[in-house]
């Protein structure tokens, strides 16, 4: 039975000296209790302590880094099955495959590296790259690798059968700690000792659950902990049975050998690229950990990287825009800064109004910790001290020459509170709906 925080906090030394990363004993013993934090990170915890908590000290999927330098991908800590009981936590890093064959491979990874998708006022990304030994030459593995590592610092996985191939590309890898892909029931040990010897993950490919379990328990007696689970699936239902049935297992019975992320191919489970997608969507919500495109265009990772950041949002909180001052179809500087806060429903309807009426404006979006403008201010949480104070955070004054604010007509309250800290402005109040915005800035631009 798993321990609650209180009885965690029992066998902890209580001595608050904060060398685990947390305040106090008793917030470690928190987190212990919801897997989000393993025991070794406490240096005084007893040897009969260290028993007691051993099941509540690591989380049922377990927590798997792999990184280049200061840039990450990281999978696992999971402890809910459905987002609604509680939230996801780790956003399923998304890699492209590259090969050992491939021509123009310095290119391609940098104009992976360089696509970004700009989503209310966040930055998506694709987080790495898994480079292929496709040539079956070692040498040639280890040269791809370095060319990689020559032009971007994403994270890697590399792939390849033959060990002697790993072995030269980790002499290119710089520093960098990939996944390396795959142990099977044919070369397990081998691949076993490269991964204690590099100090990397290592990704387990069986086909079944039995299989696939049996294989986990084998290596990490070898001494290898951090493990990413292929169950051989490819198609749709297959990845989502296995998927559904490993994430059921880790979570609801504390199932061990099968307590880690999964990894994914959804290239190799469809019969076109269109449809690539649209597995990989199905990945993202049931239950990758680590996802492999095999083919990339701007459209299809677009959606993807929105997809998978709405999921990761945490349900309890509404999806929030970064305050800030935005560009509506160039402003300039006499154009009006409108107001509103950074629930990103009120965001788009605003935004979205002005833009499609062609009109040039500055949209000023404060920081009212994601609630609509009429909620935010029965909250106090959208007043005229928030907005005077992202006006100078936004540092608008420096951007426009006309100092003329229109709040949202819903709070027309906050007129004269708002004029009062910020003087000099003209403060105007705008309509209360934003289909009404376009009309309202043709009459007063």
């Amino acid at each position: 039975m798993a321990l609650t925080g209180l009885q965690i906090y029992k066998l902890l030394p209580q001595t608050n000296c904060k060398e685990c990363g947390f305040p106090t004993c008793l917030a470690f013993a928190m987190k212990l209790a919801a897997k989000q934090a393993e025991l070794k990170a406490c240096p005084y915890v007893s040897e009969e302590s260290k028993r007691q908590l051993e099941a509540a000290a690591q989380p049922p999927v377990r927590l798997i880094t792999i990184a280049t330098g200061e840039r990450k991908a990281v999978a696992g800590n999971e402890i809910v099955l459905f987002r609604h009981e509680k939230t996801f936590y780790n956003p399923v890093p998304i890699f492209v495959r590259v090969k050992d064959t491939d021509a123009d491979l310095a290119a391609k990874v940098k104009e992976l590296d360089a696509f970004s998708v700009d989503y209310v006022g966040m930055k998506l990304r694709l987080n790495g790259v898994a480079i292929e030994n496709a040539s079956g030459d070692a040498n040639k593995f280890a040269t791809a690798v370095e060319t990689v590592r020559s032009v971007s610092d994403f994270p890697l996985i590399l792939i390849a059968k033959d060990p002697a191939a790993f072995e030269a590309a980790m002499a290119k890898a710089n520093g960098a700690i990939p996944l390396l892909y795959a142990a099977d029931a044919s070369n397990w040990q081998a691949m076993a000792e490269l991964a204690k010897k590099f100090k990397t993950p290592l990704a387990v490919k069986a086909d079944g659950l039995d299989a696939l379990a049996n294989l986990t328990e084998q290596i990490k007696g070898a001494g290898v902990e951090d493990l990413v689970l292929d169950p051989g699936a490819r198609d749709f239902l297959g990845t989502l049975t296995l998927a559904t049935q490993i994430r059921r297992l880790a979570i609801r019975k504390n199932f061990r050998p099968l307590g880690y992320p999964i990894i994914t191919f959804p290239g190799e489970g469809v019969q076109s690229p269109d449809e690539e997608p649209v597995l990989a969507a199905q990945h993202i919500g049931k239950y990758a950990g680590f996802i492999v495109l095999d083919h990339f265009t701007p459209a299809r990772a677009y959606a993807l990287l929105v997809l998978r950041q709405n999921i990761y949002t945490d349900p309890q909180k509404p999806i929030q825009v970064q305050p800030g001052l935005y560009e509506i179809n160039s402003p300039k500087p006499e154009s009006p800064v409108l107001v509103t806060t950074n629930f990103s429903i009120t965001y788009f309807s605003v935004s979205n109004e002005v833009e499609g009426a062609g009109l040039p404006a500055w949209l000023l979006v404060a920081d009212a910790e994601g609630m609509s403008v009429l909620t935010a201010w029965a909250a106090g949480k959208f007043d005229a001290d928030r907005i005077a104070k992202a006006v100078k955070t936004a540092n608008v004054e420096a951007k426009v020459s006309r100092k003329r604010l229109v709040l949202p007509g819903a709070v027309s309250v906050l007129l004269g509170e708002v004029e009062e800290s910020l003087p000099g402005w003209q403060v105007d109040v705008g309509p209360r709906e934003a289909v009404d915005i376009p009309a309202y800035l043709k009459v007063k631009p």
